[in-house]
């Protein structure tokens, strides 16, 4: 295969506005619909560039930890590649991940209580030559790969520009990403509302030490948020960057996932609902009282960043676990 003369794994998505949450918000929010995505997350952006750059480099096999998304995306474009791709996931990944992943031809390890644990067998696994760990959110390229969201925001929007983005954030991978892209297109001004929820707020616990801290467990449901660290670079965008951090909790993040399915039709996961909160828990609002946000507003982004690790099913489990019945 000629690696050099292939096109990029992600497709450029859509970008609409949502009409129940611009009449919440007070203000137009749009909605990047990550969620469609090939390998049904944003994670594509970002693994597919690494993957594609280190496929012409000689790579022979790839190794990735995830507690979904990003396993999915690495094992979408290990298919693409024709290469090998050994996907770690911790106990708590659902049995429709393991399958998805194997569907799509990877070898699946199923490791430790929490993505942490997997991701340290993933380190051992790359000690074979030829092999190669693809972090799934804590490398340069993987953040390269990530900022072609915000140039595909520039080229829909012109000399329109963005009031706010909003994002989930998990390892901190697409917060670079983001931060990156804003730089590359001249909107460096524009702020990052990153959201997290309790239990896997890593980024928050970052910002009120001063420094990087592990978390001491995940006990947030939004397992794809669960890095009980954020990456460094991630938390050095919080100093060259307005990033306004927010966290809900669980049944805020599930309340969103509803509220947006009965909206939008649209089916996110839990990771997702964390963004979403943004709007249907009244922060956006909140930070324009508080002055922290400009009124009148210029139009939200929403990163609606995926919806691969949810069914009903789930969801039905999640507010069962959270007494939401």
């Amino acid at each position: 295969m000629d690696f050099a003369e292939q096109a990029p794994f992600h497709i450029v998505t859509p970008l609409k506005e949502s009409r129940a949450l611009s009449k919440l918000a007070g203000t137009e929010v749009l909605m990047k619909l990550e969620n469609v995505q090939p390998a049904g997350s944003f994670k594509i952006r970002g693994i597919g560039h690494y993957c594609q750059k280190l496929a012409k480099k000689g790579c022979t096999r790839f190794v990735c930890s995830s507690g979904g998304n990003a396993g999915l995306a690495a094992a979408y474009a290990c298919r693409g590649l024709n290469l090998p791709a050994t996907i770690v996931v911790p106990q708590s990944t659902g049995a429709d991940i393991v399958q998805k992943l194997q569907d799509l031809g990877a070898d699946v390890v199923i490791i430790g209580k929490v993505w942490d644990d997997a991701d340290a067998h993933a380190h051992q696994l790359t000690e074979t030559p030829g092999s190669v760990y693809i972090s799934p959110f804590n490398h340069p390229l993987v953040w390269e790969g990530h900022s072609s969201l915000v140039c595909e925001l520039k080229a829909s929007l012109g000399s329109q520009k963005p009031g706010a983005l909003v994002v989930s954030v998990g390892g901190g991978g697409l917060l670079a990403g983001l931060a990156e892209g804003l730089k590359k297109v001249g909107w460096s001004d524009i702020p990052i509302i990153a959201m997290e929820t309790k239990g896997a707020h890593c980024l928050n616990a970052a910002l009120e030490a001063g420094k990087p801290i592990s978390l001491p467990d995940i006990t947030s449901v939004a397992k794809c948020l669960g890095a009980k660290t954020v990456c460094d670079r991630a938390f050095e965008c919080t100093r060259e960057h307005n990033v306004i951090s927010i966290t809900v909790d669980d049944r805020e993040a599930i309340r969103a996932v509803e509220m947006f399915l009965d909206d939008e039709l649209i089916f996110v996961e839990p990771a997702c609902g964390a963004a979403l909160a943004a709007v249907y828990s009244g922060h956006i609002q909140r930070l324009q009282q508080e002055g922290i946000l400009k009124t009148p507003l210029d139009p939200i982004v929403m990163v609606v960043c995926g919806g691969s690790s949810i069914s009903i099913s789930q969801l039905k489990h999640f507010k069962s676990q959270l007494n939401m019945n």
